[in-house]
């Protein structure tokens, strides 16, 4: 776990290692649990639901409306009950980006994983005080005639950003559209890949 997560406060490691390992001996805990909660969040769900809402959202404007209007009712046709989460639309003159900035609240059941980095104080901080330097730093030129929303997760709401649309993509079909929806693009932190990836 640390060796692949240097930032991981040793203290911390070790603690999460005698507890998994008191649940395994005392019997609370199958040996295989945790790798199988990981893989359901890295493989099955990853970004995978806010992907395939997104994609559908790129090919059916009704669902877009949906996605937008009410993210419950749209998620729910990927048989996600989700209710705690608001959907908001990068466009040509507004880009959004997702932070939280007391802890790390993040829509876990849409997006997967959170990475690491977005539990980092200076991602949280940094995210508010200056959105297109930190973006700049992460690979991401956002053009100074843009507007930058920065949107502040919290127990009580969640966000996940609605990309633009990749030049190139409108003959592709929400199978084919979903492999260019990464989930940093769903926080804001970079643009969905080109279509010849």
């Amino acid at each position: 776990m640390g060796k692949n997560h240097p930032n991981v406060d040793p203290y911390i490691v070790s603690r999460v290692r005698a507890l998994e390992s008191l649940l395994l001996e005392k019997g609370i805990l199958a040996p295989d649990a945790v790798d199988r909660v990981i893989q359901r969040y890295e493989a099955d769900t990853g970004p995978m639901v806010g992907a395939r809402a997104v994609a559908k959202a790129w090919t059916d404007p009704d669902y877009r409306r949906l996605l937008l209007g009410d993210p419950k009712a749209a998620l729910g046709q990927f048989n996600l009950d989700y209710e705690m989460l608001m959907v908001v639309e990068n466009t040509e003159a507004v880009h959004n980006l997702v932070v939280c900035t007391l802890c790390s609240c993040y829509p876990w059941p849409v997006l997967g994983l959170p990475p690491t980095w977005y539990k980092m104080p200076a991602y949280r901080s940094r995210a508010v005080s200056e959105p297109r330097a930190i973006l700049q730093e992460m690979g991401l030129a956002v053009p100074a005639e843009r507007e930058i929303r920065v949107w502040d997760s919290s127990s009580e709401m969640r966000y996940m950003v609605l990309p633009r649309r990749p030049a190139g993509t409108e003959g592709l079909g929400e199978a084919e559209l979903v492999p260019l929806i990464t989930r940093d693009a769903l926080i804001g932190v970079a643009e969905p890949r080109p279509a010849a990836f």
